[in-house]
């Protein structure tokens, strides 16, 4: 029976002119979030940040952890391999976009570049793009590469095979592409046959252009992949309450990029990002949620009425069944905002 009213909003829980940034990574790693460079603002011109921010939401601290790395990013990409290494991939480094690598220890709070590996073929560059895990050496890497003036009209799939004991990387060009896209999202979920049977994990990337449409980005067995389930009890039901809430509208985002979004159980949570079919007020605050517990799996949107809360460039990030706002810029797509939040469903 559908739930007559079901409730959102973000909640500020910290403030600190340490997370006003926008086009940064976030990742939970030990039940803090380590938040690593970005801009302060949307001047092409200015330079990307290189420090990492760490925030402890048991404590309530927050301490720069790394004031200057001597890697400055911007519209990267990074995943955590080994519950201790955060893996950079690609960006802005203020002067042209990058297909580099390097790492930062965690426990050790060591960087470290990375050596090109003897049969690395990069790409040109990338940025707004996506690198996903898939184990602790593949990464499966989706952008409109490009360099400072020309990007191919379609986006490159790209393996990336990393060796965390050596500090090597190098890209193979997978034969498969997708539609061009720039400031997607991409969520590894198991995959849906045509008979609504789940067998393997499929990557599936959406946003980055005028459309709706789902493309796929690699087929795995079970057994080719380490996938971290997230308990997220709590916070599980509340998306199942609000899903079922009365009169939902079954809407997928469409023309969307810059968006962010997390996996939360059975359920992609996308929240943010500018539409691409307005000139002004084009920064959004709306949420979406995929639910992969139907056959097929359908989109639902719960339309956002905080001004306060749009949101582009930003991440969302889950922790110990909460998830989490972090930075971006604001309604006027410039302004970064120093905030975090969690989201509450009522």
């Amino acid at each position: 029976m559908a739930s007559p009213c079901c409730q959102w909003k973000w909640n500020p829980v910290a403030q600190n002119e340490l997370f006003a940034r926008a086009f940064h990574t976030c990742s939970a790693v030990r039940d803090k979030l380590y938040i690593f460079g970005g801009v302060r603002s949307g001047e092409p011109k200015d330079t990307p940040l290189g420090d990492m921010v760490m925030f402890d939401p048991e404590q309530e601290s927050v301490e720069s952890v790394s004031e200057e790395s001597g890697f400055r990013r911007s519209h990267h990409d990074c995943v955590l391999l080994g519950d201790r290494c955060l893996c950079v991939a690609g960006g802005w480094d203020g002067s042209r976009r990058v297909s580099s690598v390097f790492s930062y220890d965690t426990v050790a709070g060591e960087w470290a570049m990375w050596a090109e590996g003897p049969t690395n073929n990069p790409p040109v560059g990338l940025s707004s793009h996506t690198c996903t895990r898939i184990t602790d050496y593949e990464l499966r890497v989706i952008g409109r590469e490009g360099g400072l003036r020309t990007q191919r009209r379609y986006s490159s799939v790209y393996t990336l095979r990393v060796n965390t004991n050596t500090k090597t990387y190098w890209y193979k060009e997978e034969a498969s592409r997708t539609a061009s896209r720039s400031g997607h999202s991409a969520v590894l979920l198991p995959s849906e046959t045509k008979q609504g049977k789940k067998a393997g994990y499929s990557l599936y990337v959406f946003g980055g252009r005028e459309s709706s449409n789902i493309d796929t980005a690699g087929e795995w067995s079970k057994e080719k992949i380490q996938v971290s389930a997230v308990p997220c009890p709590r916070l599980t039901e509340q998306l199942s309450r609000l899903v079922s809430t009365e009169g939902a509208a079954r809407w997928a985002p469409k023309s969307l990029r810059h968006q962010s979004c997390a996996v939360v159980g059975p359920f992609v949570v996308v929240y943010g990002g500018e539409t691409l079919t307005k000139s002004r007020d084009a920064v959004c605050n709306d949420l979406y949620i995929y639910d992969t517990r139907t056959s097929p799996s359908c989109w639902f949107h719960f339309p956002g009425s905080e001004r306060q809360r749009k949101r582009v460039g930003h991440r969302i990030c889950l922790l110990n069944d909460r998830l989490y706002l972090v930075g971006g810029f604001g309604a006027d797509g410039k302004t970064p905002c120093s905030e975090i939040c969690i989201l509450d469903i009522l």
